[in-house]
């Protein structure tokens, strides 16, 4: 089983709707994914309670049951577990980025959003984890300066997974109705976006058809 972590010191960069778009995305693709809520606003498990879908499930975990929580996953056979943290620096997000197999980096195409997160990923790189970034709620329509700009920023502290995230209406009423983008709206620009990013983030995580791990050049 892999285990991916969405993290980043600074609210707002819309964590919970990633990961529960990209959740729905990976199960279609065939992944049993379970999604655990550590960040006390609780949203991810809120998004959980209100699907009419029995799968993904969600639940919260504390970080100090984390890792035998994510043995017994796997042991349940589950192949993938997403973990949502708090935009703070917290005991949760610390073990989240220790028990991750690759941590994901939401930020926004602004200045001050992109600086924010080299606290982040000063942390993962002492910690020696493996990250990437995802540029979020992008102006939607022909890439902007700011976007590209972002990207480029992005790259240079340590990769980008594709593609840039667009701000839609559709990732809205999916956190509200309970549903991914892939589910609300299967043929619409949002749900493209989140098979491409699912399809990026597998690479970056070396699964093969088979479930072997497989270092990405």
């Amino acid at each position: 089983m892999h285990a991916i972590a969405f993290v980043t010191q600074k609210g707002g960069a819309g964590k919970s709707t990633l990961a529960a778009c990209l959740a729905v995305a990976a199960q279609e693709a065939g992944e049993r994914v379970f999604l655990v809520d550590m960040d006390p606003q609780g949203s991810l498990l809120s998004w959980g309670q209100s699907r009419d879908a029995e799968t993904p499930l969600v639940d919260t975990i504390t970080p100090v049951k984390l890792d035998t929580a994510l043995a017994t996953l796997a042991g349940n056979g589950y192949t993938l577990a997403m973990i949502d943290t708090a935009g703070a620096d917290t005991a949760a997000a610390a073990a989240a980025m220790r028990a991750a197999d690759l941590c994901l980096i939401p930020a926004r195409p602004t200045a001050f959003d992109i600086r924010a997160t080299e606290k982040t990923r000063d942390a993962l790189k002492t910690l020696s984890r493996e990250y990437a970034f995802i540029l979020n709620q992008c102006p939607p329509g022909p890439r902007s300066s700011r976007a590209h700009d972002g990207a480029r920023a992005l790259e240079l502290m340590g990769g980008l997974v594709t593609p840039m995230i667009a701000s839609r209406v559709d990732y809205q009423t999916a956190a509200v109705t309970g549903q991914g983008v892939t589910e609300l709206n299967p043929q619409g620009k949002a749900a493209e976006e989140m098979r491409e990013l699912w399809a990026s983030v597998k690479r970056r995580l070396g699964v093969r058809k088979h479930g072997k791990a497989a270092r990405v050049a």
